[in-house]
């Protein structure tokens, strides 16, 4: 079933998605300071382009600088790209058939927004103890 909605999700708006998360990485990484945000965003273009069987966990090792990342990144990328997600949304939630992509897509959004401090595993390898912020 994962299988099919990823193809579902790449054909209706992943694919595009993942573009966007890898033109903001490669502009990232054209200076050595900005190099950790553009590896952050082609994590998110992977997680974008096949998002289902997969699942958003904290870093327990997450500290000051995730957060100041976070913040940074929000303000340069993060609302940008969560506006593409909404807006991509919109449109798949037009048809039945995109109603559940729309929902996911509406949940990708607070890692969008503040991926540092996160990772993203397949949900059948999440460690014992710990608990999805979310999975798809």
């Amino acid at each position: 079933m994962r299988t099919i909605l990823n193809i579902i999700w790449l054909v209706l708006g992943g694919f595009w998605l993942a573009i966007g998360y890898l033109f903001f990485g490669l502009l990232a990484c054209l200076l050595i300071v900005t190099i950790p945000f553009g590896i952050a965003s082609f994590r998110m273009a992977g997680y974008a382009f096949w998002p289902f069987g997969r699942a958003v966990v904290a870093k327990p090792s997450a500290g000051i600088g995730s957060g100041l990342g976070n913040v940074i990144w929000f303000v340069v990328a993060g609302l940008w790209l969560a506006i593409g997600h909404v807006t991509t949304a919109v449109a798949q939630a037009v048809t039945i058939v995109g109603i559940p992509l729309a929902i996911a897509n509406l949940k990708m959004i607070p890692v969008t927004c503040f991926p540092f401090g996160k990772e993203i595993v397949d949900s059948r390898s999440i460690p014992a103890g710990m608990r999805p912020l979310h999975s798809l």
